[in-house]
């Protein structure tokens, strides 16, 4: 603080408007965005893959002769390390981070700019109009993955399926078998509308989820924002998730699994699985669903925001 002298010996003090710090932005650009997603989905499917696998054995059984007996996910996934191998359970790892690569880094990457401009055009703040912002960016940025990564998708689907079984040589030979005797829409493309169906709805179950948690979790003085936070957030999000998306998600997987000619739409494999198996059908594979998304949440979430903590650092 400076002084002045008006009068000899008294001293007046001088007041200066206080500096003010400029907050550093820690929003990084869209490309380490969707990079950093794209990283920490790998990492979460690296962990994870053998009960994403697991989960698409137990989604089939009672499909096209397949067996019929209700397996548990311990029972099934030692079933085919013991059969197949161990090298089994991460049949299609290869799409499968193709796929992360692509489709989380997009939705979830994508999805704070997304929310953001969806704000910036509605003025939301909060309460149901900021829900409805998170829920349309959840849509948007899940649509546009899909869009972009379907065909890593059935390809990871139809090796996981396979397993061992010698139906593809490796990657390559899958893609380009299923789009040779299959065809580039009915086959690469096969499952669009219910993997978009699915996926929106996982997006919204796991990124809206997750971010309204942790802002709930923040705002309430529960939790800082920190690892704890994260990790509460994430079992929230894998839940919620695997509630919503269970049955799409089978209808999803067996739709891209059967042969050309098997079904003639999406309402009809939903039709021949609940009339020939019942609602339950819609289940198969839940427990493995639940285990492998809040596993993978976790992963997930903790991963990107660390990553994200590190870059920031920079």
């Amino acid at each position: 603080m400076a002084t002045a002298t008006k009068q000899p010996g008294v001293a007046i003090p001088i007041q200066r408007p206080p500096k003010i710090a400029q907050k550093k932005s820690s929003k990084n650009g869209l490309g380490v965005q969707l990079g950093t997603a794209g990283v920490a989905a790998c990492i979460a499917d690296l962990f994870t893959f053998p009960l994403d696998t697991t989960k698409v054995r137990l989604q089939i059984q009672g499909e096209g002769g397949l067996n019929n007996q209700s397996n548990g996910v311990v029972r099934t996934m030692l079933s085919i390390g013991r059969q197949e191998g161990a090298r089994s359970l991460y049949s299609g790892i290869v799409p499968g981070l193709q796929r992360q690569m692509a489709f989380s880094a997009i939705r979830i990457g994508g999805y704070e700019s997304v929310r953001e401009k969806y704000q910036d055009l509605t003025g939301a703040k909060s309460g149901v109009q900021m829900l409805g912002v998170r829920v349309a960016a959840g849509i948007t940025t899940g649509t546009l993955a899909i869009l972009c990564a379907q065909p890593t998708d059935v390809v990871k689907v139809r090796m996981q399926a396979a397993g061992q079984n010698g139906q593809y040589k490796g990657v390559v030979d899958a893609y380009t078998s299923i789009a040779r005797q299959e065809g580039f829409r009915s086959g690469l493309y096969r499952g669009t509308g219910p993997n978009i169906a699915r996926n929106c709805i996982i997006n919204v179950g796991e990124t809206v989820v997750y971010d309204i948690a942790k802002d709930t979790f923040i705002s309430s003085n529960l939790l800082t924002d920190g690892i704890h936070c994260h990790l509460s957030s994430a079992v929230v999000a894998g839940i919620t998730a695997t509630l919503l998306a269970s049955p799409v998600d089978v209808v999803k997987t067996r739709y891209m699994n059967a042969p050309r000619g098997k079904y003639s739409g999406v309402l009809q494999c939903v039709v021949s699985t609940a009339r020939k198996e019942g609602f339950m059908a819609f289940y198969k594979g839940f427990n493995a669903s639940c285990m492998r998304l809040v596993s993978w949440n976790i992963v997930l979430w903790l991963s990107w925001e660390q990553i994200k903590l590190q870059i920031n650092k920079f």
